[in-house]
């Protein structure tokens, strides 16, 4: 855990640094300054749209009685794509963006809960199959 957070807190600004002077020194500063605007402008407006389209989709699984947990993990990672769209840099701008993409959100809950959702699917109640073995006792062998 701490290796995870020195890389989060450490490794990552000295990349975002890196890239934003390479990025400035071939486009110049005022460009690269606006390119930085324009795509947190750009992704509060798609994790906006996509967090009502998870918002609705939880509701109408609500309302038919199914419990809304995959479209709680997907508005976790929405969230997570706005928190880095909206931190300064190009990488962390590239990694929101991912996460902006269901196929690619999708395959992240899966690697991140994969075997905990694996099982509670496969015993869910939701799925109408009860595992049964039916014992039929024969009346006139009763002890």
């Amino acid at each position: 855990m701490l290796r995870i957070i020195f890389f989060l807190f450490l490794i990552v600004p000295l990349i975002e640094l890196y890239v934003l002077i390479r990025v400035g020194a071939g486009i110049g500063g005022l460009a690269t300054i606006a390119l930085c605007l324009l795509t947190a402008a750009i992704g509060g407006l798609l994790v906006r749209f996509q967090g009502m389209q998870i918002l609705f989709n939880a509701q109408r699984q609500i309302a038919q009685g199914a419990l809304p947990a995959e479209q709680g993990m997907h508005g976790i990672m929405i969230a997570a794509a706005g928190v880095l769209l909206f931190l300064p840099g190009f990488v962390t701008d590239s990694l929101g963006f991912l996460l902006l993409i269901p196929p690619i959100r999708q395959l992240v809950i899966r690697r991140l809960l994969g075997h905990q959702l694996a099982g509670r699917n496969r015993r869910s109640p939701e799925s109408g199959v009860i595992d049964a073995e039916i014992i039929e006792i024969d009346p006139h062998h009763l002890p």
